[in-house]
């Protein structure tokens, strides 16, 4: 909802000041929370959960401080796209709150810290183009540089690819993958004419040259092109575990920069290739449900599970990739199947019609202190918990694309 102030009467330009307000368009309880209606569509019952229970996106994951961090960034871009989808604009004001709690008018971004090198950080600024589209709030154009100045300067590997940060030299992430090359994407061919794509390309072409299993065409997480750190291994540099969400991770990487990425550059038709090989080999490592498992090349290792952020991620990637013709037809049928048997295996609904989804995956990492090997173990023996950030966006996501 918006209001227009005219600033000068004898003006014949009209200047228009965009104020959000809270759109209020489903009922809501003495507390001040919303009440889901019966017939709800799964994204916005989620969303709605999140809202009633988190008044402030940085509070998703119990955190207990603000942060500006990729997990908000992932969730407030499940957000836009229900936005963009409903036009409510209450899931407009929960991305702008939390923009504006970081950014100040000039458009430095408090928690944020550029020496880090922390590709993690990138990610949140997507939702920044919208508002700034939006609002025409010169603060957001601003962080928006800050953030593309980080990529100008982001260390490197010898063969080009982004370090994930500074603390791990010579080392790409999967999952930073997902971080940088969206916002790479949308701000070099939004502002500069698509300059950066060729360097964008790179980036995945290092990924799927280096990071890719032979024998599953499944992705590691981590790639040291050194081959120096103590979980590489010696001969590839990658990680030793195919991690379930790092697939996830890699394939919206993969559908969000082909979001914006120009048809006519050569690289594009690389790009959708590479969307269809993990594509196809991933859908072969599915369980009989249609989900997928932690460790996910392993099901039957001991201890492994089915993992909810993972298989939501890679059903919004099915749907989303087959919408947009990326992906034949066949992977929608797959990911209508798959969104059910998520619904069954993962999702809760409590008294009031809150969406809890169960046994998400906790962060995972390498290397650092205490040092993480990387192992089968490491990954399926760390504690999950309900209701973990990825799940939740993932599953909005999947269920705007499937219209669930």
């Amino acid at each position: 909802m918006f209001r227009t102030v005219f600033i000068k009467r004898d003006c014949i330009k009209l200047v228009i000041i965009l104020l959000l307000f809270s759109g209020k368009t489903i009922a809501q309880d003495n507390q001040n929370k919303y009440v889901i209606p019966n017939d709800s569509k799964w994204s916005e019952r989620t969303a709605l959960t999140i809202l009633n229970n988190y008044p402030k996106a940085w509070q998703i994951d119990s955190n207990e401080k603000p942060k500006w961090d990729y997990k908000m960034g992932f969730l407030l871009f499940s957000f836009e796209k229900l936005y963009q989808k409903t036009n409510d604009a209450k899931y407009l004001n929960y991305i702008k709150q939390y923009a504006d709690e970081f950014i100040d008018d000039s458009g430095n971004i408090a928690k944020y810290e550029v020496k880090e090198y922390n590709i993690d950080y990138i990610n949140p600024g997507k939702v920044l183009f919208n508002l700034y589209e939006i609002t025409k709030e010169e603060k957001y154009r601003k962080a928006l540089l800050q953030l593309r100045n980080q990529l100008e300067n982001q260390p490197r590997t010898a063969s080009g690819g982004f370090w994930h940060k500074q603390i791990y030299p010579n080392q790409m992430w999967i999952d930073g993958l997902y971080m940088a090359e969206p916002f790479y994407t949308q701000y070099t061919v939004t502002y500069e004419n698509g300059k950066s794509l060729n360097d964008i390309a790179r980036q995945f072409e290092l990924a799927h040259d280096n990071m890719i299993d032979k024998t599953t065409g499944l992705i590691y997480q981590c790639w040291d092109e050194s081959k120096e750190i103590g979980w590489s291994n010696k001969e590839t540099g990658t990680s030793p575990t195919i991690w379930g969400r790092g697939n996830g991770w890699y394939m919206m990487a993969l559908i969000e920069v082909l979001d914006y990425f120009p048809k006519s550059h050569p690289k594009y038709k690389v790009l959708v290739k590479y969307l269809n090989e993990i594509s196809k080999n991933i859908i072969r490592h599915a369980d009989v449900s249609g989900l997928w498992y932690q460790v996910a090349d392993k099901p039957a290792l001991k201890g492994n599970y089915l993992e909810p952020s993972a298989s939501a991620m890679i059903i919004y990637a099915f749907a989303k990739g087959a919408s947009k013709g990326y992906l034949s037809s066949k992977y929608k049928k797959s990911a209508q199947k798959s969104f059910i048997s998520f619904t069954k295996q993962f999702v809760r609904l409590n008294e009031k019609g809150e969406v809890n989804i169960l046994n998400v995956s906790p962060s995972v990492g390498l290397g650092g202190k205490p040092f993480r090997d990387g192992t089968n173990e490491y990954y399926i023996t760390g504690k999950t918990k309900d209701n973990g950030s990825p799940a939740l966006a993932a599953f909005i996501l999947s269920a705007i694309e499937l219209n669930k």
